[in-house]
């Protein structure tokens, strides 16, 4: 599961009892451009409960550029280098999501 896809994660435990796994961290309104960058090289590092994710950490980033973040743009740049187009092309669809889903606002 990436960071695009918010829904529960339903899994067995070891008693045969079905439980909702924790949610992934994700991109909320009130996070500044720093709150995005950290939480984009959580997922690129795959640290602080989230999975190694090249999809979702440069669509992270890309969130934290538009809100001013200097080091996401830095990190974003990087990531593409070793990314497929198809992948960079899903983290933008998937940026834009966000931004038309009023999840993360661009206003300052």
């Amino acid at each position: 599961m990436n960071a695009q896809e918010n829904a529960p994660d339903l899994h067995s435990t070891d008693l045969g009892v079905e439980v909702e796994a924790p949610m992934l961290p994700l991109p909320t309104a009130d996070m500044d451009g720093d709150a995005l960058f950290r939480l984009g090289m959580m997922y690129s590092a795959g640290s602080g409960g989230c999975p190694m994710d090249r999809v979702s950490a440069h669509m992270i980033f890309n969130l934290a550029a538009m809100k001013g973040s200097i080091e996401a743009r830095v990190y974003r740049r990087e990531m593409s280098e070793e990314m497929e187009r198809d992948e960079i092309a899903e983290a933008q669809r998937a940026a834009r999501r966000y931004i038309d889903a009023g999840v993360v606002s661009l206003a300052a």
